[in-house]
C-alpha cells in the first residue's frame, strides 16, 4: 500500500445503516505553496511572534483560552470541554444525507478537495460499493463533518479508483450577486457579435489539463532567490501601468481574433482520459 502520510480525519463514512471505516486525507500539496518568514532586517533572523496582553505583557500559552466576544471587549470565555461536549455526531461520522446531481452546485461552493480511504482491508469492499453508485447515478453525497474543531459541510464523489470529499461553504457565506451585478445595464447586444465570439470560444474549447499551467509568479520567485543567494545584483523594473481596454471596435477585434484561431478537428476538444474534480 502507497505511503500515504498522516491522516487529517479518521472515522467512518455512512450510507444509511451502512458505516465503513476510512480516513481522510489532503490532496492539496501544501509544500508547493509559497510562503515567507518574517525576517530582522538588521541582522537577518526570524521574527518571533510573543503573545501578550496590553497592560500585562508576555503570557503563557497555558493561560490563554477561546473567548467569544459579545460586545466591544466583553467576551464570553470558553473551555475546551464546554466546547467538546456540543460537539455534533460529525465528529467522528461523515454522514451522506443527501444526494445531489454533480451539475447542481454551484462552483462558488467548492473550497477545498481531501481524499477519502478505506482504513483497512475490511472496509474495502463498502467503499467501492458506494464508489460504483455514485459513479453509476452520477450523483454526490452531500454531509456534514468535523476536523480541527470545525463543522464543514462537504460533498463526496468518485474520483479514478477512490472517492473524494470537497470541503464546501455554506450558504450563508456566499456575498451575494446582486452586491455586484445588479447595476449592471440591461444591454441589446448584436447577434452577430455573440456568434462570433461563441465561435472562438468553440475554437479554443480544450479538455481541462492543469499541468499545462504554471504558476510565473513561484518560478520567478525561485529563479530571484538563487540570484539572491549567488550574491547576483538585482535591477528592477519599474511597475508597469494597469492594462486598459484594447478595443476600439468591438466587431473588429472579434472578426480579427477569430482569423488568428485556428478550428480544432471537427470543433471538438480532444477526448483525454484524466480524474476530474468533483
Amino acid at each position: 500500500m502507497a505511503v500515504r502520510g498522516r491522516a487529517y480525519w479518521k472515522g467512518s463514512l455512512r450510507l444509511s445503516l451502512v458505516s465503513i471505516a476510512v480516513e481522510v486525507h489532503n490532496a492539496v500539496d501544501t509544500s508547493k505553496e509559497i510562503h515567507f518568514n518574517q525576517i530582522h532586517k538588521p541582522t537577518g533572523k526570524r521574527v518571533n511572534h510573543i503573545k501578550s496582553v496590553q497592560g500585562v505583557g508576555p503570557i503563557e500559552s497555558y493561560d490563554i483560552v477561546k473567548g467569544y466576544e459579545v460586545d466591544k471587549d466583553q467576551y464570553v470565555i470558553l473551555e475546551p470541554s464546554e466546547i467538546d461536549a456540543i460537539r455534533l455526531e460529525s465528529k467522528k461520522t461523515l454522514d451522506l444525507t443527501q444526494f445531489v446531481e454533480k451539475e447542481d452546485i454551484d462552483a462558488r461552493y467548492f473550497e477545498r478537495p481531501y481524499y477519502i480511504v478505506p482504513q483497512d482491508a475490511q472496509a474495502a469492499e463498502g467503499y467501492v460499493v458506494i464508489r460504483e453508485a455514485l459513479k453509476k447515478m452520477n450523483r454526490l453525497g452531500v454531509g456534514q463533518i468535523t476536523m480541527a474543531g470545525r463543522e464543514y459541510l462537504v460533498c463526496v464523489g468518485p474520483v479514478g479508483k477512490g472517492l473524494v470529499m470537497e470541503i464546501m461553504r455554506y450558504g450563508k457565506e456566499l456575498r451575494s450577486e446582486e452586491t455586484y451585478f445588479g447595476d449592471l445595464p440591461n444591454l441589446k447586444v448584436d447577434p452577430e457579435m455573440v456568434s462570433i465570439a461563441t465561435e472562438i470560444i468553440k475554437r479554443k474549447s480544450k479538455v481541462f489539463d492543469p499541468d499545462i499551467f504554471e504558476d510565473h509568479f513561484a518560478v520567478a520567485l525561485a529563479e530571484l532567490v538563487k540570484k539572491k543567494s549567488e550574491g547576483k545584483r538585482i535591477v528592477t523594473a519599474g511597475e508597469p501601468s494597469p492594462p486598459r481596454t484594447n478595443v476600439v471596435n468591438l466587431m473588429d477585434a472579434l472578426r480579427k481574433s477569430l482569423q488568428s484561431e485556428k478550428p480544432t478537428p471537427e470543433g471538438k476538444p480532444k477526448p483525454k482520459k484524466k480524474a476530474a474534480r468533483v
